[in-house]
């Protein structure tokens, strides 16, 4: 199954400098060979569903490896049965309408 996730990692206990988290997660997903994309507050990641949570828990592997003693994580999750959408469909689709509103 096909899966659309925003998710956002937060380690607990290291500091106030998050940065070098973000990019080891970002890391392991250039090496997963899923479509990413990093966002302010978090990363969006389309893909079949078990590539996707199994890169997550990569992330979350890689920031303990890293030291880190405590990780939240927030996962917004979509998935759709009637056709195929990526990230990319889902933001033009509303850049549409705001040009023809």
């Amino acid at each position: 199954m096909q899966a659309i996730v925003e998710f956002s990692v937060v380690p607990i206990g290291v500091g106030v400098e998050l940065s070098p988290y973000v990019a080891a997660c970002e890391r392991v997903l250039q090496q997963s060979g899923l479509s990413y994309e990093l966002h302010p507050n978090g990363t969006g990641v389309e893909g079949e569903w078990e590539a996707v949570f199994s890169a997550i828990n990569q992330c979350h592997q890689t920031l303990h490896e890293m030291g880190v003693p405590r990780i939240s994580t927030q996962i917004h999750l979509g998935t759709r049965t009637d056709r195929q959408q990526t990230m990319g469909d889902k933001v033009r689709s509303v850049q549409e309408k705001l040009r023809t509103s």
